[in-house]
């Protein structure tokens, strides 16, 4: 049987335009399952948000598309990128090395333990290019590397090609992170909490970096968080996660004011804090999230919903209204939206 090349068009997309397929994605350890059923697709040039509290199965969604889930952990479905010839799901070490830093890259929420310790940075922007051959030589991989620094905006990229990571801040090492996901203009770029651990301001200019750093380059980027000021600003679409299920997705702008499901109403209430109760306490969602694996039957929310009925313990917790389009609760929330929320708090906060 001849082998099927790397770079030959994958099978089972939907759409010439679809850059990432993931279709029926479960993650599971020891029997327990962490994410289940996961279904949706990015297309090219698109930027979509996945939202949800810790523990709801974001990051685990993002290193199963990559093949970085930590050992014990299994992935199961599909997980199909545009241009290479197999899926990514029980792909080996091999083909995932000539994937990854090529047609996907990542940008992690610690640039610290991203990046290597012991070598120059430009070095290491440098190597990735090297690795995967879009430079013929070092000194092309060098002037390259020097180029891209100054993309994201690093004074002096020539003198901060010569830097170790310890003598950047922390958000001078993100741009170089950014740097070397960007450095071969992948189809697909992978966020998770690049910008969380960095103050408000210097976080609004790497974020700004990496929308300009994707839209150039027309790439897909699937932008992982919990700040939806942050979704607002950087995205077109969204996707909302909890107990390892997607519970609703669509336009940013209609989901943010419009959610159709009960989370989702609660998540975006929590995030006004101009919103507080009659004792003067900013608005939240009830309890807690439940351990990995361990949500309840039915509706993986019930547990914590102001809503929920002894139904909602034996019934699917979404009703499909269409491909990447989104669920309905049970519980529909009224057409208003969520109470003590609205449009001006997320442009605001996300628009400025």
């Amino acid at each position: 049987m001849t082998p099927v090349p790397d770079t030959a068009p994958a099978s089972g997309q939907g759409s010439p335009d679809d850059v990432l397929s993931v279709r029926n994605l479960d993650v599971t350890v020891g029997g327990r399952t962490l994410v289940e059923d996961v279904d949706f697709t990015i297309r090219a040039g698109e930027r979509v948000g996945l939202i949800g509290e810790s523990g709801s199965g974001k990051s685990l969604t993002a290193l199963s598309v990559m093949g970085l889930l930590p050992e014990g952990l299994r992935a199961t479905g599909s997980v199909r990128l545009a241009g290479v010839g197999h899926d990514l799901v029980g792909a080996d070490e091999a083909r995932m090395s000539r994937v990854r830093g090529k047609e996907i890259a990542m940008v992690f929420q610690e640039p610290m333990t991203a990046l290597n310790p012991t070598m120059k940075v430009g070095r290491q922007i440098a190597e990735v290019l090297l690795i995967h051959r879009t430079r013929p030589d070092r000194a092309s991989a060098r002037a390259a590397a020097v180029e891209l620094l100054a993309q994201v905006g690093l004074p002096d990229p020539a003198t901060a090609a010569d830097a170790y990571p310890h003598q950047f801040s922390g958000g001078q090492r993100q741009r170089v992170v950014l740097a070397i996901a960007l450095a071969n203009d992948p189809a697909l770029l992978v966020c998770d909490e690049p910008t969380t651990a960095l103050d408000v301001t210097v976080q609004a200019r790497v974020l700004d970096l990496i929308v300009r750093g994707v839209q150039d380059r027309r790439s897909a980027m699937l932008f992982i968080t919990h700040d939806l000021a942050v979704v607002a600003t950087a995205c077109e679409r969204v996707m909302v996660m909890y107990g390892g299920r997607l519970v609703e997705s669509g336009p940013v702008q209609e989901v943010f004011t419009r959610p159709r499901h009960r989370y989702t109403q609660g998540l975006i209430g929590a995030s006004d804090l101009t919103a507080v109760d009659d004792r003067g306490r900013l608005v939240t969602i009830g309890g807690s999230v439940p351990p990995a694996g361990q949500f309840p039957a039915g509706c993986v929310f019930r547990n914590r919903c102001t809503q929920a009925t002894e139904a909602c313990a034996t019934r699917p917790d979404w009703i499909s209204t269409g491909p990447d389009s989104g669920y309905a609760c049970f519980h529909p929330v009224p057409e208003s939206g969520a109470p003590g929320t609205g449009t001006p708090a997320i442009q605001e906060a996300g628009r400025g």
